[in-house]
């Protein structure tokens, strides 16, 4: 596996360039090795994101060299694949937990007759929101974080209590 090692030097002020560098790379899926070194696979999804992350860097009057590398040996290479990874399983962890919450939203509606179109527009915004986290996270796990599978069941979970919710809406307006 070739990686993209990105050396970033930025001036400490303004904190908004670097910290608008570090949200780009965060969000690429880079991953930090130390002070302004950050490391991800060289696939073609990066590209635009590290060309973002060098344009901020240059706007904040810095600079990003990139390299190109792969491990000296295979333990090496081994446990930057590693890092990589358990950086998006705590990722799709934490998606699992807002699926949770979903869950329990839509309980909660359910148990309060809050059957109503504001209610269940603001649960199709909450749904579309964890589809956007979804395909996000999936295009930056390369290597398949062991919770990617369940992430899906669970997205796909929180699709069908959405639309059980959509129905019982429609059937409690259309009593009125």
């Amino acid at each position: 596996m070739r990686w993209l090692v990105l050396v970033v030097r930025l001036p400490a002020q303004p904190s908004r360039h670097r910290v608008a560098v570090w949200r780009e790379l965060r969000r690429v899926g880079a991953l930090s090795l130390g002070q302004g070194t950050w490391t991800l696979p060289d696939v073609p999804g990066v590209a635009a994101g590290v060309a973002r992350a060098i344009e901020l860097a240059e706007r904040g009057s810095g600079e990003v060299v990139v390299l190109a590398a792969t491990g000296r040996d295979e333990p090496d290479s081994a446990r930057l694949t590693e890092m990589f990874t358990a950086e998006r399983q705590e990722e799709w962890t934490e998606f699992l937990a807002d699926c949770g919450k979903f869950d329990a939203e839509i309980d909660k509606e359910l148990r309060n007759g809050k059957l109503t179109m504001a209610e269940l527009e603001e649960e199709e915004q909450s749904l579309e929101r964890l589809r956007r986290w979804y395909r996000e996270l999936k295009a930056r796990d390369v290597f398949g974080a062991s919770a990617a599978a369940e992430a899906q069941q669970q997205l796909q979970h929180c699709a069908d209590r959405l639309a059980d919710y959509t129905e019982q809406v429609f059937q409690a307006l259309h009593q009125m």
